[in-house]
């Protein structure tokens, strides 16, 4: 018997509802802060996300999926979604028709990962990327809109951290600061911040093994070691728009993302529930990546949230799906006839429906009406069919009257008209 595979999992039926809530409350914020949706291929050119994310990341190093065409071609299953959509706002000169974008997206994610709680191989993000703007007072609302979309979700306790990486420049005095800082620790390192010490040292503010992250907190680390006045100047406009917007939010030096292509404002966003892999989603500024990727140089700042791990701190708490269901009960034949007759009624008008197809008795088919989460049953007997009516069952209240044929849309579409008690 074949098995899904480790790091993968099923989304079943019952599931979807709750993950197609999350979409329907997350299409809503999108549009009241002006986004609109884009989608793009789950593969892209594995070339797309070593320019993007950088050679040293952890991502290229260790967790792409590449799929070998052949000995000139490699695809790489999409690993995040800001490349991709960068590739695309070029690609298709959304710059010239529509100048500042504001997109969003939402979709499977692939990196190797070794499976854990909250970290799977093939994962879900909603994402969305403001593209075409320098000014920090996006970055403020793009934080200001992942609050929202967390709130709209019905989660609380969430914690909001926010840096400043600074601009080119300002990076490579950071790295120069942490590699003359970290010089005479690297015998407390663990083997991977050995080897990022060279490669990419940034990442080792980002390791959460207990001897590294004593070894960083040592370093007494602050924005004014690094930042240039116009870099200062703008984390400071970002933390007085956040004030404004009354989002909470932690200042937290020590905060770096994994990908290359961030400068000035990160963020990221934590909770409790989540146990050692506590981030909800995260995001930044990136300035030159859609330079660096053959576009024109452009301003663009994005953020991810990883549905999964979404749905780990929700727990029971959303919403349970609104009852709309119809489910039509039969006993006998000419019923049944009946019954398949009235199922075209109601989808018609728009009512969804649905019946027994496996013959099942009275109490069995009550059963599966319940399951179902059914919002009215319709049963049609030998009597209903002389009398032309239905008996309509309200699942919720339990009560149950006879309803004519022709009454028998307007009563489900308005239950409290005078022609029925249901």
């Amino acid at each position: 018997m074949f098995k899904v595979i480790r790091g993968t999992r099923d989304i079943l039926p019952k599931e979807f509802k709750i993950w197609q809530e999350i979409e329907n409350k997350s299409k809503t914020v999108f549009e009241l802060f002006g986004y609109r949706r884009i989608e793009t291929p789950i593969i892209e050119d594995k070339g797309l996300f070593l320019r993007s994310l950088g050679q040293d990341s952890e991502v290229v190093q260790k967790q792409m999926f590449i799929i070998t065409k052949n000995e000139f071609e490699e695809i790489a299953l999409r690993p995040e979604g800001t490349a991709g959509t960068i590739r695309a706002y070029i690609e298709n000169q959304i710059a010239k028709t529509s100048g500042f974008a504001k997109l969003y997206y939402t979709g499977p994610m692939f990196r190797a990962e070794r499976p854990q709680k909250g970290r799977l191989r093939e994962f879900h993000h909603i994402g969305a990327e403001a593209i075409g703007s320098y000014s920090p007072y996006l970055d403020a609302e793009v934080i200001k809109l992942c609050d929202t979309l967390l709130k709209e979700f019905g989660i609380s306790g969430h914690k909001i951290r926010i840096n400043s990486l600074g601009c080119k420049e300002d990076k490579i005095k950071l790295n120069g600061f942490l590699k003359n800082k970290l010089a005479n620790s690297l015998k407390k390192l663990c083997p991977d911040c050995q080897y990022r010490y060279n490669r990419n040292v940034l990442r080792i503010l980002d390791c959460k093994n207990p001897e590294c992250v004593k070894v960083i907190k040592d370093l007494k680390l602050t924005e004014n070691d690094y930042l240039c006045p116009d870099c200062a100047n703008n984390y400071k406009i970002v933390c007085e728009a956040l004030n404004i917007s009354g989002v909470n939010y932690d200042k937290d030096s020590f905060l770096v993302r994994g990908l290359d292509y961030y400068t000035q404002t990160v963020f990221e966003i934590t909770h409790d529930n989540l146990g050692s892999q506590d981030a909800i989603g995260a995001g930044g500024r990136y300035n030159n990546l859609t330079q660096d990727l053959g576009g024109e140089p452009t301003g663009a700042v994005g953020f991810a949230l990883g549905v999964e791990r979404l749905l780990i701190v929700i727990g029971d708490r959303l919403t349970s799906p609104q009852k709309d269901l119809s489910y039509i009960i039969t006993l006998g034949e000419d019923s049944l006839k009946k019954g398949i007759e009235l199922l075209n009624l109601l989808r018609s008008n728009g009512i969804p429906a649905d019946t027994d197809y496996e013959n099942k008795s009275l109490k069995a088919a009550m059963r599966k009406a319940n399951d179902l989460n059914a919002k009215f049953v319709i049963i049609i007997g030998e009597n209903e069919l002389k009398e032309n009516c239905v008996t309509l069952k309200n699942m919720d209240s339990g009560e149950q009257k006879k309803v004519g044929i022709e009454d028998l849309v307007p009563v489900i579409t308005n239950p409290t008209t005078k022609n029925t008690n249901i």
